[in-house]
């Protein structure tokens, strides 16, 4: 299965020859899945932007700059915003001091034939200035593979992604390749590997700080949640419903996706709160069984999963059928240590009233395979979460207003979903959260298609 034990970094590549990937089997079986027979991937789809990125020529940088996503900020973006009245509510006195010691920076710049896609990057001033330790996006060069788009994350005080820059067609296929992902998970069958911690470099000093879902907000940041000893991941891909995707805290980024495809890779984790399907047998299996670079592919729907935080609710089809809540079910385990010589395609569909998940590549475990699920707008039952672009294309049947009382005060969402309303869709690639994440991922071949 290509498990050479090889590791890409930013810094030292050693050269490979670059495979394609096969034709993958049909995907069958339980709830929300479609037989795909490998057809090629544009029949039914005319092709409308690609970027290889063979010419990366940005356009427009704004250049590092400060914004604390005040009102009047193009980055502003509502009640869970880094300076939201989420946190402000529950977090208190407490939290408006942390704030003030958080000098945020943004940096934009758009890229692509007509400039169809946006990098978006955002960092904090911890002392040595917007540059120390800042995110960024650029053309990298893989000896034998080409060239591709680098992010790169060194850390979790930053973040870094590629959005689509206008809202995306009332119906489109979006493509991205996988080339290299170095944001946790095992390698080898190690979680601690170049030095690294699940990823992250080696730290007393870092957690989620002034971020947090919940909970007492008055200590100092290096008392709060140890990020390393948690989780690390990166979105392959995932379709939002807020105008002008950009970074910003875990817990807005977990109210505004629609649809997502990430890695959310824990370290060391033994519970029942994350499995892997294995697709070869149709079977759950703990999360020992792979080696922690699952990929999460989940419909969000308009139910709290959380009640003491802001988050949606999961629907998780796989080849083990459909579960909805509960523990996170992995459809598939990616082979980090085999790329770039293997690589991931990863699309989301958006036509004839669904959505639709797609993953291709060779996972461990059960080899060569495209994993494909459909999911209904609305079937009745698990709508999928703002999926109207337009007021006429839903009736306010699931508007709700959600409440979350804390030692400091009750935060009211009022009408969270109401009729009316309009959730233009937008795709985002990449590390969104500046409070969580730390690594380094590589992709090429960025691809839109519309219907024939």
């Amino acid at each position: 299965m290509g498990t050479g034990g090889r590791r890409w970094t930013a810094g030292a590549l050693a050269a490979v020859a670059l495979l394609p990937c096969a034709a993958a089997a049909d995907a069958q079986g339980a709830g929300g899945q479609e037989a795909h027979a490998g057809k090629d991937r544009a029949d039914g789809w005319r092709l409308v932007h690609a970027e290889d990125f063979s010419r990366f020529a940005p356009r427009g940088d704004t250049g590092w700059f400060p914004d604390q996503d005040g009102p009047g900020s193009p980055y502003d973006a509502g009640g869970y915003d880094n300076d939201g009245g989420y946190f402000r509510t529950i977090g208190g006195d407490d939290f408006d001091r942390h704030l003030e010691g958080v000098d945020l920076y943004r940096r934009s710049f758009a890229f692509g034939e007509g400039g169809w896609l946006t990098a978006e990057l955002a960092t904090r001033d911890t002392g040595g200035g917007a540059k120390e330790g800042a995110p960024s996006f650029g053309r990298d060069v893989l000896p034998g593979a080409g060239p591709t788009g680098l992010f790169d994350n060194p850390d979790h005080h930053g973040a870094v992604i590629v959005r689509s820059t206008d809202a995306l067609p009332e119906e489109y296929r979006i493509e991205v390749k996988l080339k290299t992902v170095d944001f946790g998970g095992r390698r080898d069958g190690e979680w601690d590997y170049d030095g690294k911690v699940n990823g992250y470099a080696p730290s007393d000093c870092k957690t989620n700080f002034p971020w947090a879902g919940s909970g007492d907000f008055s200590p100092p940041e290096c008392e709060w949640y140890d990020v390393t000893r948690d989780s690390n991941g990166f979105y392959f891909l995932s379709i939002m419903d807020y105008e002008r995707p950009a970074p910003h805290n875990n817990v807005f980024v977990h109210t505004h996706r629609k649809v997502v495809m990430d890695g959310y890779n824990r370290y060391r984790y033994t519970g029942n709160g994350l499995r892997y399907c294995d697709a070869s047998t149709g079977e759950l299996q703990p999360y020992e069984w792979g080696s922690g670079n699952g990929v999460n592919m989940l419909f969000m729907t308009p139910d709290r999963r959380y009640g003491n935080q802001p988050g949606t609710e999961y629907l998780m089809h796989s080849e083990c059928g459909t579960e909805y809540a509960g523990g996170i079910v992995s459809q598939a385990d990616l082979l980090p240590e085999a790329m770039p010589r293997q690589d991931y395609r990863f699309a989301v569909e958006r036509r004839d009233g669904r959505y639709v998940l797609e993953v291709s590549g060779e996972f461990r475990h059960v080899g060569e395979r495209t994993l494909r699920y459909v999911q209904p707008f609305d079937d009745g039952e698990h709508p999928v979460w703002h999926y109207n672009r337009t007021p006429e294309e839903y009736g306010g049947a699931y508007d709700r207003t959600w409440s979350y009382p804390s030692d400091n005060g009750t935060y009211t969402d009022e009408n969270v979903w109401p009729e009316g309303s309009a959730y233009p869709d937008h795709f985002l690639i990449g590390q969104p959260h500046m409070n969580f994440y730390e690594g380094d991922a590589r992709v090429d071949d960025i691809r839109m298609y519309v219907p024939d």
